[in-house]
């Protein structure tokens, strides 16, 4: 090769090699490099990665993720409250599968250890959880076994029965579903089961939850079948717990108080407000959830309605903005029948009122916007009467609350001469009625004013049921008329009744202390 040929093949060697440096290889004609390109291919790179990532953890989610079938969701249900969500959740003890070496219960049959129907406000900004003690006695409607046959309803049975209809590991979630919204008139939207594991993986998800103890606790608390104390598993005071010994705390039920099932209720509440006051300290974002939802849904058996990571990371968002103070603990009114538990009316009947018409327990409306309006539009049949304050279109039932016999045959005479639509009389669950109170439901309070005008210092009762009914006191008893229209009616609901005062009162927030009101007794 001659020297004009070496200097033409190096001369385009180098012209390459230029060519390789100042095209994507990253330098520019003078040599220099081109960052922003590189930038931009690493957080593609990143993206790509963090999507699959999130799509992994969503199709684990996913995976973890059991419901159970709403065709045990009985079709006889209440019509839908004035706004707000109702979550029923239930916490089993069945010893079937990693619950075993947790501390479940006797066998593989799923029980229900604890239930609270929690309502989520139209506001988003205010919560009540209602705990239904296990004990109480209930009515528990017909139920789906696993056969698809129906069973007959049970009267007077304990509400814990109504899970372990059917004698399943799985337990039954919707017999206690179609139990609650009879006993509650409410309508529940969703349901969720938690079990031992799944409860213990959530508070070490969260990195333990800080509970108090009023005293020493041993084993022998925690278990009276081994007749001795044992050692000691808590101390006195203040303290974080997490996995077995989270679950140690919520189950303790002697050694406190006077050692019952309704004591134990008041510490669980306690460990829920501040299960979450944890969760929002740390901060309602996916850094916290994502691992919270891995925990709680490995262990989490869910209606239809919440079948997927989205549903469910979603309703958790929702919560976001309800305050502290504004989540609210309480226990559905209750008195000891026996060693049972029996529910107290009318208290719990103005209790399902208030969450039904999505009032507070202190009586205020905690609908979402608009509601106030459409609770200030009577329906036209409601507004007439109101205005005219005759008795046409008005249906009323009469019930007796005293012990003089034919009182509400009188009144419903006295009633129907002025124009009132009488569908019924009976005697009332008590006879020691004082006042006269004119109960209504949803809807019905402008028609209830009317009614209360014609009864002498009757109080107006929001409750559970769908119409208005009359419950007569010793008062008209005293004197057995009706007045005239025109007269002045009872006091309304803009301020809470008695009743609902009293429960307010007992009501537990999310950000009470830790170590107050652990018991009963």
């Amino acid at each position: 090769m001659t020297a004009s040929s070496h200097k033409a093949v190096a001369d385009s060697a180098g012209r390459s090699r230029r060519r390789g440096r100042s095209g994507t290889g990253g330098r520019d004609g003078r040599g220099r490099r081109r960052p922003l390109r590189t930038a931009g291919i690493v957080a593609v790179s990143l993206l790509v990665l963090i999507t699959a990532g999130a799509g992994w953890f969503y199709f684990k989610l996913n995976g973890n993720i059991t419901t159970f079938g709403a065709d045990g969701v009985s079709p006889q249900r209440p019509a839908e409250g004035a706004g707000g969500q109702n979550v029923l959740v239930i916490g089993s003890d069945s010893r079937s599968g990693d619950n075993s070496s947790l501390g479940g219960g006797e066998g593989d049959v799923g029980r229900s250890d604890t239930a609270f129907l929690l309502h989520i406000y139209g506001d988003s900004k205010h919560a009540v959880a209602v705990s239904i003690p296990r004990d109480t006695l209930v009515e528990i409607p017909p139920c789906r076994l696993p056969s698809g046959k129906w069973t007959a309803p049970q009267h007077n049975a304990m509400f814990n029965a109504a899970f372990s209809v059917g004698e399943s590991p799985q337990g039954n979630p919707a017999c206690t579903q179609n139990t609650v919204e009879k006993l509650a008139g409410v309508r529940v939207d969703h349901t969720v089961v938690v079990d031992f594991a799944g409860f213990s993986a959530m508070t070490s998800a969260v990195g333990g939850v800080p509970v108090c103890l009023p005293k020493n606790i041993y084993e022998g608390d925690l278990n009276p079948n081994r007749h001795s104390r044992g050692k000691q598993i808590f101390a006195k005071g203040k303290q974080t717990v997490s996995g077995q010994q989270a679950l140690d705390y919520v189950r303790i039920r002697h050694g406190i108080g006077d050692n019952s099932d309704i004591g134990r209720i008041q510490r669980q509440q306690a460990f829920v407000g501040s299960l979450i006051k944890k969760i929002k300290d740390q901060g309602f974002n996916p850094g916290t959830l994502l691992p919270l939802a891995n925990a709680a849904t490995k262990s989490m058996t869910v209606d239809p309605g919440l079948d997927s990571a989205d549903k469910l990371l979603s309703f958790a968002m929702s919560l976001r903005d309800i305050d502290l103070h504004n989540t609210k603990f309480v226990t559905v009114p209750w008195r000891y029948q026996g060693e049972r538990v029996a529910i107290v009316h009318p208290a719990a009947d103005t209790l399902w009122a208030d969450i039904k018409a999505d009032r507070t327990l202190d009586g205020k409306d905690a609908g979402g916007p608009g509601s106030s309006d459409k609770a200030a539009s009577p329906t036209p049949d409601a507004s007439a009467s109101a205005g005219t304050a005759t008795g046409a279109g008005i249906s009323v039932t009469v019930y007796n609350g005293t012990t003089s016999a034919g009182l509400a045959a009188r009144a419903a005479d006295q009633l129907k001469s002025a124009g009132f639509t009488v569908t019924g009389t009976a005697t009332a669950r008590t006879q020691d009625h004082t006042t006269t109170d004119v109960e209504y439901g949803a809807g019905k309070e402008a028609e209830a004013r009317t009614v209360a005008a014609r009864f002498g210092g009757a109080r107006l009762v929001p409750t559970a049921t769908s119409g208005v009914n009359v419950v007569l006191g010793s008062a008209y008893a005293a004197d057995p008329t009706v007045q005239a229209s025109g007269d002045t009616p009872g006091p309304g609901p803009s301020a809470p009744s008695d009743t609902s005062s009293a429960i307010a009162d007992k009501a537990r927030s999310a950000d009470d202390s830790i170590c107050s009101d652990l018991s009963y007794g």
